[in-house]
């Protein structure tokens, strides 16, 4: 063969392909020919994760992060989104250098077993009076954007915060998640507070690349309107919402469609045996379908809050997600 021709004829394909792929990357729906068959058409990816909470409700034993990592792996799921609690790092200390090994070897697991890290999820509180515990609150989520950076994970869950009036979480989930605003105070100051923390935090989010992700848990953002009111006040590409699709007690589906558009990370829940707290029959087809007519493309994340054991429930729990999403 003449070297000069075979290595013209190498060069004509890569640019004729290389074309093809810039004119498919640029279509909103590509049909793709296959032989025999029907065009194919690829509409948005959701892609399926497991919250590490789903093997942890907060009772011992914890199920580290590592073993989360392993048996993910083990049933297919592409993806684990970290609960920031359960992870082997002091809540409230500064970073250390052994808390660093700890993260870059975290990181080497998701590696070996082919996950992604796609979520970093923590608890902060940007409803107080006191400024001086406001910039605590601060402070602490600018160093889990720094974990979460470390990690290469994709965002950090952020909870908006609660006035604390009612002190116990079983006593909260009793009252469906109302509780008074503090005396002396009204919502309008707790919305302010939230607001001006987030736009503290979003700097350093931006420079390290880490959207926020404001959850529908409780506080301020129990309700649809308390979410878009806060969504409506920031003005940022690193700001977006995230659909806990349990945390609805009424009508789900409505409130999930209007925060579909805003949304960018999505945790599912499920309750084999029952929930820990209550239990929600969820048509996920239903939220499927939702979510694709609202464009997203993105985790979402299985939240087993089930009294069942998480090494059946989790499993039954992701074939759920897979079939309703497939």
């Amino acid at each position: 063969m003449n070297p000069s021709l075979s290595l013209f004829s190498r060069r004509g394909f890569l640019g004729s392909t290389g074309a093809t792929a810039i004119a498919m990357a640029g279509a909103a729906v590509v049909s793709l020919p296959v032989q025999g068959a029907s065009p194919v058409a690829i509409g948005p990816r959701i892609r399926l994760a497991i919250a590490s909470y789903s093997y942890w409700h907060f009772r011992d034993p914890k199920v580290t992060i590592h073993q989360v990592i392993e048996r993910a792996a083990a049933f297919g799921a592409e993806g684990v989104d970290i609960l920031h609690r359960q992870m082997d790092i002091p809540e409230k200390e500064p970073l250390t250098a052994q808390h660093r090994m700890y993260l870059a070897d975290l990181k080497r697991q998701a590696f070996r077993h082919g996950i992604s890290l796609v979520c970093l999820s923590i608890h902060q509180d940007f409803v107080d009076p006191d400024p001086t515990v406001r910039r605590r609150q601060v402070e602490h989520t600018i160093k889990c954007i720094d974990i979460a950076a470390s990690l290469g994970v994709s965002c950090v869950r952020i909870n908006s915060g609660r006035w604390n009036t009612i002190a116990l979480f079983d006593d909260l989930m009793k009252a469906r998640g109302e509780e008074p605003v503090l005396p002396g105070y009204t919502e309008e100051q707790g919305f302010q507070w939230c607001i001006e923390c987030l736009e503290q935090c979003l700097p350093h989010a931006a420079a390290a690349g880490v959207p926020l992700a404001v959850e529908n848990h409780w506080g301020l953002t129990r309700t649809v309107e308390g979410m878009l009111r806060i969504a409506e006040a920031i003005d940022s590409p690193y700001f977006g919402l995230l659909m806990d699709t349990g945390n609805f007690l009424e009508n789900p589906y409505d409130r999930l469609r209007r925060i579909a558009p805003r949304t960018v990370m999505v945790q599912a829940k499920d309750y084999p045996g029952g929930g820990e707290w209550y239990t929600l029959d969820l048509d996920y087809r239903r939220i499927a379908g939702i979510l694709r007519e609202a464009g997203f493309r993105g985790w979402v994340s299985l939240e087993m809050e089930g009294k069942e054991p998480s090494e059946t429930a989790v499993p039954k729990s992701f074939r759920k997600l897979r079939q309703a999403f497939a």
